[in-house]
């Protein structure tokens, strides 16, 4: 399958992938926690963020401008939302490709009401004019508007009232610093235990009003990617499975035959992602084999392979990307199956990257 050579719309159509579509967002919105009490997981950050609204309540004060870093799906825009409701104040959400102009900006922050919670996903994607006009604000909590053009320009400062920027991101190291250092509070979200995905799913379930045990709940949890959209993603395919093919109840085993439907293993590989380990051990040997090489040998587009369906494999420890190409490990031949070839140390190829 060719996902249209485009690996946003790869992500977005697999099971497993951590873009969410018109459905997800819906039901997240339905299953997002309202407070910090709720949220499961994230401890530290839990911990860190709550301390700092509880002391801008005290002060009466706007809370510090936060920055939240991480994987998609790991909740960010929850905790932008939480953020808004522990301080009882509005919140405006947008993205940083949607502000490709100063105007934009300007625009949108000459609108926002006093305490009022600005949430800028994808934050790095913003245009250079607006994030240097988004200095000011930040700091200063004022913009200065250009009107006219040439020689005759004039600047005209806009006072603003004071504000919350949340800003999210996924490449937080493509932040430059000066806007970096204008955040009070930076959270890093890590991926999820698999016991903390198992009180999500549990959550989730109360909430859809299906029926789990702890067997069942472990099985997609350990399935999920450390990630709580892919869980309730799969909770949801899950429980659709238990209502036509069983009595409505997940278990262990009902679990287990919904996901082997939908093409995703007990470690969490769905099809793309197998289809890229095995054209890797069998027609290669286990590498090393070129990236563009590996993409025709699956039938996908090279940005496809490397951006939708390697970072899963090397957070596994399944495959290693090398300066000679891409090498599959011991753990992935242990994964499909398969015997690792015996390569002699020294031989015509040279010692292998995992050779003692």
């Amino acid at each position: 399958m060719n996902w249209e050579d485009d690996p946003a719309s790869a992500a977005a159509d697999r099971l497993v992938g951590t873009t969410a579509d018109g459905e997800d967002q819906a039901v997240e919105a339905a299953l997002r926690p309202k407070d910090l009490g709720e949220f499961v997981g994230q401890e530290r950050v839990r911990e860190q963020l709550d301390l700092v609204l509880k002391a801008a309540r005290a002060r009466n004060a706007t809370a510090d401008h936060v920055l939240l870093s991480g994987a998609p799906g790991l909740g960010k825009t929850t905790l932008s939302m939480i953020i808004a409701a522990e301080m009882g104040a509005p919140i405006r959400i947008t993205s940083g490709p949607a502000i490709q102009h100063a105007g934009d900006l300007a625009a949108i922050l000459s609108s926002l009401t006093e305490g009022e919670v600005l949430f800028l996903d994808e934050i790095h994607r913003m245009s250079r004019p607006a994030e240097e006009m988004l200095y000011m604000a930040m700091e200063d909590f004022r913009v200065d508007v250009i009107v006219g053009k040439g020689p005759g320009a004039t600047a005209i400062p806009l006072e603003l009232p004071p504000f919350t920027l949340v800003g999210a991101t996924t490449r937080a190291g493509l932040l430059p610093p000066p806007l970096r250092d204008r955040f009070g509070f930076t959270g890093h979200m890590e991926f999820y235990a698999p016991a903390e995905l198992e009180r999500v799913i549990h959550r989730s379930a109360r909430l859809l009003d299906v029926e789990t045990d702890a067997e069942g709940a472990a099985e997609i949890a350990g399935r999920s990617r450390g990630t709580p959209r892919i869980a309730n993603r799969l909770l949801r395919r899950v429980r659709d499975y238990a209502q036509v093919k069983a009595d409505g109840f997940i278990t262990q085993e009902v679990a287990a035959q919904a996901l082997d439907v939908y093409e995703v293993d007990a470690r969490g590989l769905d099809r793309l992602d197998r289809a890229v380990l095995t054209a890797l051990l069998k027609l290669f040997g286990g590498g090393p084999v070129g990236l563009s090489t590996l993409a025709v040998a699956v039938g996908e587009e090279r940005e496809t392979v490397e951006e939708v369906a390697e970072p899963f494999l090397v957070r596994e420890g399944l495959l290693a990307r090398t300066p000679r190409g891409r090498v599959a490990t011991p753990a992935a031949w242990a994964h499909l199956g398969l015997e690792a070839p015996r390569r002699p140390a020294g031989g015509a190829g040279g010692p292998g990257l995992f050779d003692a």
